[in-house]
């Protein structure tokens, strides 16, 4: 058993304690953080995959910005907490099946993959080859989402924009 095994099993095991937490949990808030112990433990298993770039943007984008406005949104609308619906238990055990299924299959699945090709060293200077290929070889696709995402913007700013109403006479 290596460091980097343990290290594996440890972080696999708090992304998949966050997301069973996220599920379970009653308070948005206390799930909002379990999806963040969630998404901060895959960009280990980034780093531990040497894709120092992924690692940064999954912090990044995903930890800190999407969590805000997750954070934001539920701070910001109105809901109510009254309601306390809880599963019975046909229905635990029909989704713990589900995922015991989809576990065993997924895991089948990656066991028997066989990979046959010639080892590349993709993991040296990563963010200069991503950095290559968006600016050269995909610099149009690249350039056409933030045209998107700028248009997303604007379109966000003006729905959310409030007009005065106008007093009837």
């Amino acid at each position: 058993m290596t460091g980097e095994f343990l290290a594996f099993i440890l972080l696999a095991l708090i992304a998949i304690t966050g997301g069973v937490l996220l599920l379970n949990l009653s308070k948005v808030v206390h799930m909002v953080m379990a999806l963040v112990a969630t998404f901060l433990s895959i960009a280990g298993i980034y780093i531990l995959l040497s894709a120092e770039f992924l690692a940064f943007v999954q912090v990044l984008i995903y930890s800190g910005a999407i969590t805000i406005i997750m954070l934001f949104g539920i701070m910001l609308t109105k809901h109510d907490d009254k309601e306390d619906v809880s599963p019975g238990r046909l229905k635990k055990l029909l989704l713990f099946l589900g995922i015991a299924g989809f576990g065993i299959v997924f895991y089948m699945g990656i066991y028997n993959l066989g990979f046959s090709g010639t080892a590349e060293d993709l993991h040296i200077n990563n963010t200069a080859q991503i950095g290559t290929a968006i600016y050269t070889k995909y610099i149009i696709p690249f350039e056409l989402a933030s045209v998107v995402l700028l248009v997303a913007l604007i379109g966000a700013i003006i729905l959310a924009k409030k007009e005065p109403e106008e007093e009837a006479e």
